[in-house]
């Protein structure tokens, strides 16, 4: 699960990382208001206002309805309100977002930190995830923050330092020390970012986070690193044990497809083919979509209805992967084990009579238990459904009502 910039700052001062201050606000008034608390708590007469939303890019996209970047610096309290009005209800488009954008609902407000007249502060690249080949948490840094890691990797990665933490033991002092060294720094800056890297591993672990990434961390003009940006995925399978942190989700920046499946317990993820799948298992997923592929479609989604699918989710299945208007087809694909496939066929059955004028053709392959009677129930149905019991018939009837 995604979270905003200003959520992230926020867990992240719970656990003694130093971040840049600021209040998150949306409405330009809130905007003028959050920039005197700001002032009366640090002191800053800049203010730097940062659209909120789930992408990247923000400092270099572009509002579409005023032009403005998604992050702007305003030099004085008075300008405050006009740059956040010119960021807030807007579309914000970055290389991240692709052409549709996303819709700044909240900006935040924070102090500059860059200090106008003092020594150039230097910017770094620290990121910490889960390297699934190692089974181990790797914290990678860099001196070159600020950039996209991937433009570093790509270009020179000589300049991106990786430590694996062994889980058994934790991040060690060592290790800490071992980046400072490799980022260059000295002295002070040495000992703040040991201490900043030790304070933010154990978020990251506290969390149960996939990752975090402190895009530029900041080295200030008097030896101070903190975090500038703050972007935190945290893993949906431990939100269980995190109750808080679950409240953090905001649904809007989310697609309405996958929001209404997750609502029905149903794993989706849309794409942009043409062919709709609903299928019982990630792993057949994945070889649903070959096979879609292979006969000369694209599929439209992937679509986990799970080991008990029935006539609720597959209706609700239905539903979900009709209202992409690219889809021509639907392929159904069930393995009967944990479930009869003539329950699945009567549920198909049940949700395409509940629907009613579905449009495009729907293929459904079913195989394992009562493979052949639920092909028997879909025959017999009456419906513009047809069936098929091995993945090649299912292939070819995909290609054959695409044609």
């Amino acid at each position: 699960m995604n979270i905003h910039e200003y959520q992230a700052k926020a867990i992240l001062k719970k656990y003694g990382v130093r971040v840049q201050e600021g209040v998150v606000a949306d409405t330009p008034e809130q905007a003028t208001a959050a920039a005197k608390q700001l002032n009366a708590e640090t002191g800053t007469t800049w203010y730097v206002i940062k659209a909120q939303i789930h992408a990247g890019g923000r400092g270099k996209g572009k509002i579409n309805e005023t032009g403005s970047n998604g992050v702007v610096l305003a030099k004085s309290l008075e300008d405050v309100a006009p740059k956040a009005a010119a960021i807030l209800g807007g579309v914000l488009v970055t290389h991240q977002t692709g052409a549709e954008g996303k819709k700044v609902n909240k900006v935040l407000v924070a102090q500059d930190v860059y200090y106008p007249g003092a020594s150039a502060p230097k910017e770094y690249y620290v990121s910490i995830l889960l390297d699934r080949a190692s089974g181990h948490n790797v914290i990678m840094a860099s001196t070159e923050g600020g950039m996209d890691i991937e433009e570093v990797a790509e270009h020179t990665p000589e300049k991106i330092f990786k430590e694996w933490i062994d889980p058994l033991v934790g991040l060690q002092a060592f290790q800490t020390r071992k980046i400072a060294f490799a980022l260059g720094l000295s002295g002070n800056a040495f000992k703040e970012m040991v201490k900043f890297l030790h304070a933010l591993y154990n978020a990251y672990v506290d969390t149960d986070s996939s990752m975090f990434e402190i895009n530029p961390v900041l080295k200030t003009s008097d030896d101070k690193i903190l975090a500038v940006d703050a972007k935190v995925n945290l893993d949906d399978n431990a939100l269980y044990r995190h109750p808080d942190l679950a409240e953090l989700r905001d649904i809007t920046e989310e697609d309405p497809l996958e929001v209404e499946a997750g609502e029905n317990h149903l794993n989706y993820v849309k794409l942009d083919g043409n062919v709709g799948c609903m299928v019982n298992g990630a792993g057949l997923a994945m070889a649903t979509m070959d096979v879609i592929k292979l006969a000369g479609g694209e599929p439209a989604n992937f679509l986990d209805v799970g080991g008990g699918a029935n006539a609720k989710t597959v209706e609700a299945g239905f539903r979900i992967i009709l209202k992409d208007p690219n889809v021509k087809a639907i392929l159904i694909n069930v393995f009967g084990g944990i479930v009869r496939c003539d329950r699945v066929a009567n549920g198909v059955v049940e949700a395409y009579k509940n629907i009613g004028d579905i449009k495009v053709p729907i293929i459904v392959r079913l195989q394992g238990t009562n493979a052949e009677e639920g092909a028997r129930i879909i025959d017999e149905s009456g419906l513009k459904v047809f069936s098929a019991v091995l993945l090649k018939d299912a292939a070819q009837k995909v290609k054959e009502v695409l044609a």
